[in-house]
């Protein structure tokens, strides 16, 4: 029984041995097959390029117009009278809004007199010039004749001389006053704001009676047409971008409308900061239901 015994442990122990063996043997095979070689550089990856993708460009903006501004206070005042309202339509120099205006206008009132007062004076002083003009000349006739004495006649050369300078000066004093009249009648035409063009008040950003002084924020007026669009491309389209091109233009704001826009303006540089360059595109046809502001697409398929 102990002879079986042993004999099982020894057969037993042989079986280990070789199972030993063979693990030592096989992970050495896989490392080898699986480790790559050292000199081996790893393929970086290259991004698929899809042609219609390249073609197919879209840009998006605001659609603007060109006259759009806000009108300024030109001089300080009060507002004393407010004529329109917003989302009124206004014509290029209708009257906004008027600012206090009593001291400017008795101003202008003492230049008028002031003005006439001159005119008056010079034509009496161009009168009384004439007048010496004559003796003068009587003078030289009878100097020449031997009728009177050299002091004589040279006393009436320089009166007459003196004259033209006196009229001269009135002359100078009366474009003076003509000057300070038109200086009054500017500051006064600065009292009535006016539309710079026709379109619509947008906004109202003053109240009467409120103390404004220059370059203060009246009103915003803009234009309602033509509606355009100002964006800019890479600078691969400047080739195939030209003048009176039309392209398909969408907005999200009105879907259901598919209109066409114009090339109108189109840079002729690139900039280098950014590789690009500018386009404006106007709107064909009227506006309809499309406003300034509106978010608008445009479409460079197939360029």
């Amino acid at each position: 029984m102990r002879y079986r015994e042993a004999k099982c442990f020894a057969l037993i122990s042989l079986l280990l041995t070789l199972l030993a063996a063979c693990s030592d043997k096989s992970p050495k095979s896989v490392a080898a097959a699986s480790s790559p070689p050292s000199s081996a550089t790893p393929t970086p990856a290259v991004p698929l390029v899809d042609s219609k993708a390249e073609n197919d460009f879209t840009v998006s903006g605001p659609l603007i117009v060109e006259h759009q501004l806000d009108v300024l206070a030109q001089r300080e005042g009060v507002i004393a009278n407010l004529h329109t309202e917003v989302g009124a339509r206004v014509n290029a120099g209708d009257l906004l809004a008027k600012l206090e205006n009593q001291q400017l206008l008795a101003d202008m009132a003492a230049a008028q007199a002031r003005t006439r007062g001159m005119e008056a004076e010079l034509k009496s002083w161009q009168s009384e010039a004439k007048v010496l003009q004559f003796d003068y000349e009587r003078a030289e006739k009878m100097w020449q004749a031997q009728l009177i004495p050299l002091e004589q006649y040279e006393h009436a050369k320089y009166k007459a001389e003196e004259e033209q300078w006196d009229v001269q000066k009135v002359e100078q004093l009366l474009i003076n006053a003509k000057e300070t009249q038109h200086s009054l009648e500017l500051e006064l035409d600065k009292t009535s704001i006016r539309a710079p063009f026709s379109g619509l008040v947008a906004r109202r950003y003053v109240r009467e009676g409120q103390q404004v002084a220059r370059g203060d924020r009246l009103f915003w007026v803009t234009g309602e047409g033509p509606l355009r669009m100002r964006f800019t491309l890479p600078g691969r389209f400047i080739g195939r971008i030209k003048k009176g091109l039309e392209l398909p233009l969408t907005t999200p704001d009105a879907p259901e409308q598919k209109r066409r826009a114009k090339v109108v303006e189109v840079s002729p540089v690139i900039d280098p900061s950014s590789s690009t360059f500018e386009v404006l595109v106007e709107l064909e046809g009227a506006p309809g239901p499309l406003r300034s502001g509106m978010d608008a697409i445009v479409s460079f398929d197939n360029l």
